[in-house]
């Protein structure tokens, strides 16, 4: 399609390696297909992107590398607030910094790709008219009262009862679910009244969607389309990578030799997130290979703390990372968080799969793997070497769980994920090719003017609604005093207390 090459497109995402690497396969995608892409995410991808030759662009809030920040890690994986604190605690008061960057990053595009939390991105496209797709990784992003999510809990409990419910009792759940979780994103309607634009939908759920059309980026054995998805939406299937940089080619030769040595082994991990709060989760997962006599890889991240304090039973062996997709099809059994990239890896392996879910969409991921017979599930905090023993002699021992998980890796790698989303992504850009423009170089600061001024502290509103409540006073007062000589006797002290009060507010003072 001549129309539709070479044009420069803009992917943005924000979080691990869960939420980078399928922009970076889709990066790659268009590269290979004549494209000018970018990719506009956390500051310290930055190396790892450019390395392979695509353009970066950062997009805040900024944060320091994930290892550094076990704290932070720890409150965005709480089980039921977790969600809560990445996006009420952590983007929303970023978000018009993040909007300043992604203006910065829009100029000269002719299409953005936004993910489910880069809440600045549909606000600059509808401002000026960018032509722009939503994706999202996981099929809980659609929230559909045909296929329910499942929430934090036990999945093969919980999910099963949800499954059960009528679709008018799950919308009910849903509609009380959007009430609750509107004030999580409120800084979302501000910014964009302050651009001169309607409230908008509800930014986490219908909000996020693109007129133009959404790309689901996850396979229908985890998730089929349903009759309440966005209109225009394409299932493309899983985009895949999982390198540490474009150099890296292999394993590394310790682990390729281990894997050589003997029976496939079980692969303990934690993704990059869940990873930086692993508790004793290697120490227990080593305990219940030594149980079961079977060999094991615990890859454990570079986080000191999950170095193994004591040496290791004989056959398990530790190391801080491994390509998913070249260790995996090399396992016996895939344990692991639930994470959308982890399981979408295990699901291609072609492995049965125990899932041990923290928080946001991996008690889902967990029941949806349940239900589609690869795999069973442990509750993080029923987490012990005995139970994982035997969680793991039934995916070993039992044929059932190896011959679905065959079954199912065959249909995963018969779909090409990268190739469907870039014809889609053609296909919108030859629909659009006369769209509005955002004009490269332009200087931001104008272009943005009063909407980057920095979202309001907790006690700078507070100060702000004394002083409208010292303004209703005064003007009270007035009008009190205008008629009748008794309020003014009856009110002095209060005029007087409120005027020392919103002078001290004003930055006033009565010294001389």
């Amino acid at each position: 399609m001549t129309s539709t090459t070479g044009k420069r497109i803009v992917l943005f995402t924000w979080g691990s390696f869960g939420d980078l690497h399928p922009y970076i396969a889709l990066a790659q995608g268009l590269k290979a297909r004549g494209h000018r892409p970018a990719i506009a995410t956390v500051a310290f991808y930055r190396e790892k992107i450019e390395g392979m030759g695509i353009d970066f662009y950062p997009l805040r809030p900024n944060l320091p590398a994930f290892e550094q920040v076990p704290q932070l890690a720890k409150r965005w994986m709480q089980p039921r607030n977790g969600t809560k604190a990445v996006v009420q605690e952590t983007l929303m008061p970023a978000l018009r910094q993040m909007y300043e960057d992604a203006v910065t990053a829009a100029q000269g595009a002719d299409l953005l790709l936004s993910h489910p939390i880069t809440y600045a991105v549909p606000i600059v496209a509808e401002k000026y008219g960018i032509p722009w797709l939503s994706t999202v990784l996981q099929p809980i992003a659609f929230v559909s009262v045909f296929d329910p999510p499942t929430p934090a809990g036990t999945p093969g409990q919980i999910g099963s009862l949800i499954h059960q419910l009528p679709t008018g009792a799950v919308a009910g759940i849903v509609k009380i679910a959007k009430f609750d979780t509107l004030r999580w994103a409120k800084e979302v309607p501000r910014l964009r009244a302050d651009l001169g634009l309607p409230r908008g939908k509800h930014p986490i759920f219908e909000g996020q969607f693109s007129p133009f059309g959404t790309l689901a980026l996850f396979s229908p054995t985890l998730g089929k389309p349903q009759a309440d998805w966005p209109p225009n939406t394409t299932q493309t299937g899983f985009c895949f990578y999982d390198r540490l940089s474009d150099k890296e080619v292999a394993l590394e030769p310790e682990l390729e030799a281990f894997l050589n040595a003997g029976e496939p082994p079980i692969v303990f991990t934690l993704g990059t997130a869940a990873v930086l709060m692993a508790g004793d989760f290697y120490r227990q997962s080593a305990d219940a290979a030594r149980m079961l006599h079977r060999r094991a890889v615990l890859l454990i991240g570079k986080d000191p703390r999950n170095r193994p304090d004591r040496p290791l039973p004989e056959g398990v062996a530790a190391f801080e990372y491994a390509p998913y997709g070249e260790l995996m099809r090399r396992a016996a059994v895939v344990v692991h968080q639930g994470g959308v990239g982890t399981t979408g890896q295990a699901l291609n392996a072609g492995r049965p799969q125990l899932i041990v879910p923290f928080a946001h969409d991996q008690p889902d991921h967990a029941d949806r793997v349940y239900r589609l017979g690869v795999g069973r599930t442990v509750p993080r905090l029923r987490y012990q070497a005995r139970r994982v023993a035997g969680e793991l002699k039934k995916l070993l021992y039992d044929p059932k769980y190896a011959v679905r998980a065959a079954e199912v890796g065959r249909q995963v790698r018969a779909e090409d994920g990268i190739e469907t989303a870039c014809d889609r992504i053609e296909q919108v850009l030859a629909e659009t090719v006369n769209a509005p423009r955002l004009p490269a170089g332009g200087n931001v600061a104008e272009l943005i003017g009063d909407a980057i001024t920095p979202t309001p502290t907790n006690r700078e509103m507070a100060a702000a609604r004394v002083q409208k409540l010292v303004r209703r006073g005064r003007a009270r007062l007035r009008l009190l005093t205008g008629n009748s000589s008794v309020y003014l006797k009856r009110w002095g002290y209060t005029a007087s207390f409120l005027k020392r009060l919103g002078d001290s507010l004003e930055g006033k003072s009565d010294k001389k």
